[in-house]
């Protein structure tokens, strides 16, 4: 059952991941299993994406299967009994003048499943917003967002406003999305970019250990 999920999940098999999803839910199965799985599955869909073989509607289909196994896991996650202690803070969101989501609900809900508290803040988000709730939420790290080469400036203006409010000292800060480089990275003042979700758990993981 476990390789059919993954197999419909990266195969965009809506209502197939679904059915089996739910199956092994019901038969009393480890609900942070299914998240494992969705994950594999999500790895196969970027590979794809990378290879050319998918494109963005099939990112758009994988995002909402992920939002739709994520809704249907997390009841039985909370009643299984404490919850497990979270290995750190992530503040997420698109930034000012860009509206693409789909990239980032990724990122978040593999930054989830794999034991980090996120907040996303969504899409549009200006420097002021990520700037105040650096200062309530007190993430260790930040992920700025952005599909459109226009993104750039916004990143480095939030990023900016992050050091002027005497903050950048405190968090560590990834971009993606779009065609994001190295000389991306070192225009905005970020300190690293993920090629994918997953590359957003590894930095993630290795700043905040």
């Amino acid at each position: 059952m476990a390789d059919k999920l993954v197999e419909a999940l990266a195969d965009i098999r809506e209502d197939e991941a679904m059915k089996i999803a739910q199956e092994y839910l019901d038969r009393g199965e480890d609900p942070k299993q299914i998240l494992e799985y969705a994950r594999q599955a999500m790895d196969l869909v970027g590979e794809r994406f990378a290879n050319g073989v998918y494109f963005l509607p099939e990112l758009v289909m994988a995002g909402e299967m992920m939002n739709e196994i994520s809704a249907m896991v997390k009841p039985k996650l909370a009643s299984a009994g404490p919850a497990a202690k979270k290995l750190g803070k992530v503040l997420i969101g698109t930034v000012k003048g860009d509206i693409h989501d789909i990239g980032k609900n990724i990122v978040t809900f593999m930054l989830d499943v794999n034991g980090f508290e996120v907040r996303d803040l969504g899409i549009d988000v200006p420097k002021e917003t990520f700037v105040a709730e650096i200062q309530t939420f007190k993430p260790q790290v930040v992920g700025l967002s952005g599909f459109l080469t226009l993104a750039y400036d916004a990143m480095k203006e939030a990023i900016d406003a992050i050091t002027a409010a005497g903050l950048r000292e405190k968090v560590k800060i990834m971009i993606g999305g779009g065609q994001i480089t190295d000389e991306v990275v070192r225009y905005t003042g970020a300190d690293a970019y993920g090629k994918d979700a997953m590359a957003a758990v590894t930095l993630a993981s290795g700043w905040i250990k």
